[in-house]
C-alpha cells in the first residue's frame, strides 16, 4: 500500500486529534474575535493549502457576511505594496508552515494592521513563530508528496475558524465530520475496481460549484500530480460560458454534486453532458438525488452541504491514488516535486 492510501486512511483519526486539541481554542476565538469585529479577512497559501484557502473563502463569506480576499503573494513580495490592514483578519495556510511567500505576506500583513492566524501541521514551523495565533493540524507528519490528510485539516481548522466569527457553524455539528470520512473509506474496493476503466485517460475536466468549487480544484491537482492527467477545473456556470465547446464524446468529466443550492444546476449539467455523450463521474452523497451518469460515487450517508467538502474530497483522493497505481506510476514520489516548495 502506497504511503498516500495510508494517510487518506488516517484522516478520521487525524481529524478527531485536531478536534480534541483545538476545539477549546475556538471557543477562545470566538471570545476574542467578537471584540475586534473585523470588516475584512485576507486568506494567503500556496499549492494545496491555496486550495483549502479556496473553500475557506466560500466558508467564512457564505456564514459570517465579511468580505474575504484570496492574497495574490506577489502583490507583497514583488511588487512590495503597502495594503492598509487595519480590521483585518489575515489567515495563513501551509502544511510545513515554511511557505516562504506565505510567510512574507503574514510578517507584511502584520506590520500593516492585520491580526495574522497560522493554519499549519508543524507547530515549531516558521509561520507559527510569526503569526498572531496558531491553529495547529493534528495530522502527523506527512509523508507522501501528495497532501491528503494535511488538506482536509486545513479545512477542519477553516470550520473551527468560521465557528468563532459566524453563529451557524457548531463545533458540535464539525465533530460529526470525521464519521463522514469513515464513510467515505468505504468507498475503497468499488473505487479500486473503477479506475481500471480510466488506466488510459490523459485528460478530464472536473466541475463543482460553490462550497465544493474547492473540491474540484484538489481533486484536478491531485490527478494532475499523481496521474500526469491534463486535468481541467471548472464552476459549472463559468463551464457553461465557453469551456463545454470542447466536450466530446467519451470525455471523462468529474462532477461534484452535493445537496442545496448548486444541486439544480449540477445535475442539468449532469443531464446536458450524457445527452453529449460525455464519460460522466459523479461524487456525492445518499441525501442527492441522482441524475443519469456513466458512473456515481456515493457516500452512503446523508451529509449536510456545508459539511461535504471534506468528506466528498475523500473518494477523489482515493480514485488519484488509485489510479496511479494502475497506470504504474508511484503516487508517493510525483517527478519534480517534493513536500516543502519555497517560492517567492
Amino acid at each position: 500500500m502506497s504511503l498516500m492510501m495510508q494517510e487518506i486512511a488516517e484522516q478520521p483519526q487525524a481529524l478527531r486529534r485536531t478536534l480534541r486539541a483545538e476545539r477549546g481554542h475556538a471557543r477562545e476565538f470566538r471570545r476574542f474575535a467578537a471584540r475586534r469585529k473585523f470588516r475584512m479577512i485576507v486568506l494567503v497559501a500556496r499549492g494545496t493549502s491555496d486550495n483549502a484557502a479556496l473553500f475557506g473563502r466560500y466558508l467564512l463569506e457564505l456564514t459570517t457576511g465579511i468580505p474575504v480576499s484570496l492574497s495574490a503573494p506577489s502583490i507583497y513580495t514583488l511588487y512590495h505594496a503597502r495594503l492598509d490592514l487595519k480590521g483585518t483578519l489575515m489567515v495563513g495556510i501551509s502544511q510545513s508552515g515554511e511557505s516562504t511567500d506565505v510567510n512574507l505576506v503574514l510578517r507584511s500583513g502584520r506590520r500593516q494592521g492585520a491580526y495574522t492566524v497560522g493554519i499549519t501541521n508543524e507547530k515549531r514551523s516558521t509561520m507559527a513563530g510569526i503569526v498572531d495565533e496558531v491553529f495547529t493540524v493534528r495530522a502527523g507528519r506527512q509523508r507522501s508528496v501528495a497532501a491528503t490528510k494535511t488538506y482536509t485539516g486545513q479545512l477542519l481548522a477553516l470550520y473551527l475558524i468560521a465557528s468563532g466569527l459566524a453563529p451557524t457553524i457548531h463545533i458540535e455539528d464539525v465533530a460529526r465530520i470525521p464519521d463522514w470520512v469513515e464513510q467515505a473509506l468505504t468507498l475503497e474496493r468499488p473505487i479500486t475496481e473503477l479506475v481500471e476503466r480510466y488506466r488510459y485517460m490523459r485528460q478530464a475536466v472536473v466541475v463543482a460549484r460553490g462550497l465544493n468549487y474547492a473540491s474540484a480544484f484538489e481533486f484536478a491537482l491531485k490527478l494532475m500530480e499523481t496521474c500526469y492527467i491534463v486535468a481541467e477545473r471548472f464552476s459549472s456556470a463559468d463551464f457553461l460560458h465557453g469551456p463545454i465547446a470542447m466536450v466530446e464524446r467519451d470525455l471523462p468529466i468529474f462532477l461534484f454534486l452535493p445537496p442545496g443550492p448548486c444541486q439544480q444546476t449540477l445535475a442539468s449539467l449532469a443531464r446536458k453532458l450524457r445527452r453529449m455523450r460525455a464519460e460522466t463521474v459523479l461524487f456525492t452523497s445518499k441525501n442527492v438525488a441522482q441524475p443519469p451518469a456513466t458512473r456515481t460515487i456515493a457516500i452512503p450517508a446523508a451529509v449536510p452541504e456545508i459539511y461535504t467538502p471534506i468528506p466528498y474530497i475523500v473518494p477523489g483522493q482515493l480514485f488519484a491514488a488509485q489510479l496511479a497505481e494502475a497506470k504504474g506510476l508511484n503516487p508517493d514520489k510525483p517527478r519534480f516535486l517534493q513536500v516543502v516548495t519555497r517560492t517567492i
